[in-house]
C-alpha cells in the first residue's frame, strides 16, 4: 500500500481535528489481522452455515480467543499465538444458544439460553472446559441468561437474566413476565460454577418505566466485587454487592435532548432535526474503576441517545459524549443514514482497558461498525482514533499484555454472497493510525460533511492534488458532488455541492461518474435503473452544481440496456472535438457474453457511437467496469468482480490507447479494443488487513501525474463501511 507522508502542520492540525490529538510518534492501534468465523465449521457442515461472533474473551495467557456463537450453538476458539495469523481451533457445540462467554483459567463459562418461548424462559450456566470441550459443570438459572461477568478475583460470577420480552406481542411493550433478574454464583477454585451458592438479586420495584419486568441486559464486576447491572429496556442502572446480593444504588440513566441530528430515513444525511428527552437506555456498561462506569447508549425500547455516558457509582452524570460519536463517524463516512430514524450509529458494546498506565475505552457502533477508541482523563474523554471493525461489531477483549485489542463482529451475510462474520484483531503500535484514509472537513455551523458510497472519482483539470467524487442512489434524495484535498492524510473532503436543478436536488439520479472540465463545469454519469423510473443519462452542471443540461441515452441504446449502466465518465479531446466516453458495467441485450460497450456521446453534434471492451473471466459471480479516466492518449479503465474477501479475483486497472477509441455507429458490429493490465488493486487492499471490498468504483490521475484510488462503501448498508482511499503514486 503506497501511503504519502502527511503534509506538514496543517496535515497535523487535520489530524488532530479527526482523531482527538496529532499522531506524532504517539502509539495507535492498527489492524493486523482478520479471521472468517466460519473458517472454524466443522467439516462436515455446509461452508454457508450461519456462524456469528457475538461475545469474545481471552485465555490468561491471552494465546486464545474464545467466543459466542449463538446461531451456530456452540463456543468457538481462536488461536492468536501469531496474532497476525490467526488459525482456527475448533468449536463446542452446545445444547441451547451460548449468549455469552467468560473465561477463568482452563474453562469457558457460557450462558446458555433454553428458552421454549418467552412466557416460559429458561438457561443455564456450563463450565466447559476448553482443552476437551467437556461440560465440567452446569448450572440451573431458571430464566434466560444474556451476560457473564466474572469478578476480577475469580470469586464469583454474575448472570443478567433477561428474560427478553417479545417484541411482536403488543409492539414489544413491556412489562412482559416472567421478570427477569441478576444471578450470583460462586466459582471454585478451579473457576467452576458451585450450583450450590447460586442466589438469584431481585430487580423489581426499582425502575419507573416497567418495575414489575427489570429486563437486565449486561453485567460488569469491579475489584471491589460491585456488580453493575443495565435494564435498557427500563433505562435503568442498578449497583449490587456481588458478595451478599444487596442492591447498594440504583438510578435513570436519564434523558438527554439532541439538536442538529439526522432522523430522517430519505437517502440523505442532513444533521437537521431535533429530538427531545430521548432516554439513554444503556446497552453494554463497564467500570472504569471502583467509583465509575462508562455506559453506550444503544436505546432498544424507546431511545438510545447514540452517544456514551461517564457515571459515578451512585447516579451522577460526569460526561456525556451528546452527538459528539455519531459525528465522529460520519466524518469518515461511517455514518449508517438507514438507521437515522432509529437510534443513528447505534453505539452497543463497550470494553475497558489499560495499556501502560493508559486507560482506554472502546466504544462499539454497531450500524457503523466502527469501534472509538477514548482515553480516559478523568474528565473529558480524548477521541483518539476510530477503527474499522468488520460489519456488526457487538464485542471485544483488550490483551494489554501484548498490545493487542480483538473485536468479534456478529453479522454473517454468507448466504446473501456478502461479507462473513469476523473476528478482527488490532496491535498498538508506535506508529501512524492507517485508517481512515479519507475524511471529511466540518461546516461553519460545526457540523460533519455527511458522504458515503463514492462512486466516481475526477481530478480537477489545473489544481494539482484536487479531486472530485460523486455518490450514489444511496444518497439519492440529495445527490452530491464533493471536492477532495490529497496535499493532506487523510484526504479530506473540504465542500459538498448538491446537483440540483430550479435549486431543488434532482430525483432519481444514481451518479456513477463524473469528469471535470476545463471551465469549471462537470459532466456527470447516472445509471439507469426502470423500475426505479431512473432513466440512463449524462448531465452537464455548473461549479454549483446546478444541471445545465441532461442528456438521455438514444433509442438505439435504450432498446438493449439492462440494470447495469453507465459505470463511469471521461473526456477526451475539447471543444468542437470534444468526446465523452462512457463506461458500461455489464453486457446489455445486444453484447456477445464477454463484451461491454464503451459508449461515445459528441455534446458538439449530439452523435452517438460504442466499442466493444473484452472482460476478463470469472470462476463466480459477474464481472463488469466501474470507472474510465482518460489521461493524455491513454485511457485507463477499472474492472472488478462482485466478490469480497478471498473470492475476489479481479479488481483491476487496464489500459487502452486514446486512439483506439475509435466509435462505430449503434446498431451494427462493434469494434473490440485491446487492454493492458497496468494495476492489480487486490495487494493495495489486502495491506488494511481487512476483507476484500467488491466494489473499487473511483480512479483519477491529477496534473502531476499523481494516481487515486477509492471504493464504494454501499453507504454503510450490509456493508463494513469501510472506504480506502488508495494513493498509487505515478503509473
Amino acid at each position: 500500500m503506497r501511503r504519502n507522508a502527511a503534509v506538514g502542520a496543517l496535515t497535523a492540525a487535520l489530524v488532530t481535528s479527526a482523531a482527538g490529538g496529532a499522531l506524532g510518534q504517539e502509539t495507535r492501534f492498527n489492524r493486523i489481522a482478520s479471521w472468517p468465523v466460519a473458517a472454524n465449521l466443522p467439516e462436515a457442515m455446509d461452508p454457508l452455515t450461519e456462524t456469528s461472533a457475538e461475545i469474545i474473551t481471552a485465555t490468561p495467557d491471552g494465546r486464545m480467543l474464545v467466543y459466542s456463537d449463538s446461531p451456530l450453538g456452540a463456543v468457538g476458539m481462536v488461536d492468536i499465538t501469531d496474532p497476525t495469523n490467526p488459525q482456527p481451533a475448533g468449536t463446542v457445540m452446545l445444547d441451547g444458544e451460548p449468549t455469552s462467554v467468560a473465561v477463568v483459567g482452563g474453562l469457558a463459562i457460557v450462558g446458555i439460553a433454553t428458552s421454549e418461548s418467552f412466557t416460559e424462559p429458561s438457561g443455564r450456566l456450563d463450565a466447559v472446559a476448553l482443552d476437551t470441550g467437556a461440560v465440567v459443570a452446569s448450572c440451573d438459572l431458571g430464566g434466560q441468561p444474556d451476560a457473564v461477568a466474572v469478578a476480577p478475583d475469580g470469586s464469583f460470577a454474575a448472570v443478567a437474566i433477561e428474560n427478553e420480552r417479545d417484541e411482536d406481542l403488543n409492539d414489544g411493550a413491556i412489562p412482559q413476565l416472567p421478570p427477569g433478574a441478576l444471578a450470583l454464583v460462586g466459582l471454585t477454585g478451579t473457576g467452576a460454577p458451585d450450583c450450590a451458592t447460586l442466589q438469584l438479586v431481585d430487580l423489581t420495584g426499582l425502575a419507573e418505566v416497567a418495575p414489575s419486568d427489570p429486563e437486565p441486559e449486561f453485567v460488569d464486576v469491579n475489584a471491589a466485587g460491585r456488580v453493575l447491572v443495565t435494564l435498557q429496556e427500563n433505562n435503568h442502572v442498578v449497583v449490587v454487592d456481588g458478595t451478599s446480593g444487596e442492591v447498594v444504588a440504583h438510578f435513570s440513566a436519564g434523558t438527554v435532548d439532541l439538536a442538529n441530528v439526522d432522523t430522517e430515513e430519505e437517502g440523505a444525511i442532513r444533521f437537521e432535526g431535533t429530538l427531545e428527552d430521548v432516554p439513554r437506555e444503556p446497552d453494554a456498561a463497564k467500570w472504569l474503576d471502583d467509583d465509575r462506569f462508562v455506559m453506550s447508549n444503544e436505546g432498544d425500547y424507546q431511545g438510545g441517545s447514540r452517544g456514551f455516558t461517564i457515571m459515578s457509582a451512585d447516579g451522577e452524570v460526569l460526561y456525556d459524549s451528546g452527538l459528539s460519536f455519531e459525528y465522529a463517524l460520519a466524518r469518515i463516512g461511517h455514518y449508517p443514514e438507514a438507521r437515522s430514524g432509529n437510534k443513528g450509529v447505534e453505539p452497543e458494546g463497550m470494553e475497558v482497558a489499560t495499556f501502560d498506565g493508559e486507560t482506554y475505552m472502546f466504544v462499539m457502533s454497531e450500524r457503523g461498525s466502527v469501534v472509538g477508541v477514548y482515553r480516559d482523563t478523568g474528565g473529558v474523554p480524548e477521541l483518539i482514533q476510530l477503527l474499522p471493525s468488520g460489519i456488526g461489531p457487538e464485542s471485544a477483549v483488550a490483551i494489554p499484555a501484548r498490545n493487542l485489542l480483538a473485536t468479534a463482529n456478529e453479522d454473517d451475510l454468507g448466504a446473501d454472497g456478502g461479507p462473513r462474520a469476523h473476528v478482527m484483531i488490532f496491535e498498538r503500535q508506535e506508529a501512524p493510525a492507517v485508517y481512515p484514509t479519507i475524511l471529511s472537513a466540518t461546516t461553519a455551523e460545526g457540523l460533519p460533511i455527511g458522504w458515503g458510497a463514492l462512486s466516481g472519482l475526477a481530478a480537477d483539470p489545473v489544481a494539482p492534488g484536487k479531486l472530485y467524487a460523486v455518490t450514489d442512489s444511496f444518497y439519492g434524495a440529495n445527490p452530491q458532488i464533493l471536492t477532495i484535498e490529497t496535499a493532506v492524510e487523510p484526504a479530506l473532503i473540504t465542500s459538498a455541492v448538491t446537483v440540483a436543478r430550479d435549486g431543488e436536488p434532482v430525483p432519481y439520479l444514481d451518479l456513477e461518474g463524473i469528469v471535470a472540465m476545463a471551465d469549471g463545469t462537470f459532466w456527470l454519469a447516472s445509471e439507469g435503473r426502470a423500475e426505479a423510473d431512473r432513466p440512463h443519462a449524462i448531465l452537464h452542471v455548473d461549479a454549483t452544481g446546478a444541471v445545465v443540461e441532461e442528456v438521455r441515452i438514444p433509442e438505439a441504446l435504450a432498446a438493449e440496456a439492462i440494470r447495469y449502466g453507465f459505470e463511469g465518465i471521461t473526456a477526451v479531446g475539447e471543444g468542437e472535438e470534444l468526446t465523452l466516453w462512457m463506461a458500461t458495467q455489464r453486457e446489455w441485450r445486444d453484447d456477445p457474453e464477454g463484451l461491454v460497450k464503451l459508449v461515445a456521446y459528441t455534446p458538439a453534434t449530439g452523435e452517438w457511437g460504442a466499442v466493444h471492451y473484452p472482460l476478463e473471466e470469472v470462476d463466480q459471480g459477474w464481472i463488469g467496469l466501474s470507472e474510465i479516466t482518460a489521461v493524455g492518449d491513454t485511457v485507463y479503465v477499472v474492472e472488478r468482480d462482485n466478490q469480497i474477501g478471498g473470492a475476489a479475483q479481479v479488481k483491476k486497472l487496464y489500459a487502452v490507447p486514446a486512439t483506439a477509441l475509435d466509435p462505430a455507429p449503434l446498431g451494427g458490429e462493434l469494434p473490440v479494443v485491446a487492454k493492458t493490465e497496468v494495476l492489480d488493486f487486490i495487494p493495495e487492499l489486502a495491506a488494511f488487513e481487512g476483507f476484500i471490498p467488491d466494489k473499487v468504483e473511483g480512479f483519477a490521475v491529477d496534473v502531476r501525474g499523481d494516481a487515486y484510488a477509492v471504493t464504494d462503501n454501499d453507504g454503510v448498508d450490509d456493508s463494513s463501511g469501510e472506504t480506502f482511499f488508495l494513493r498509487l503514486g505515478r503509473l
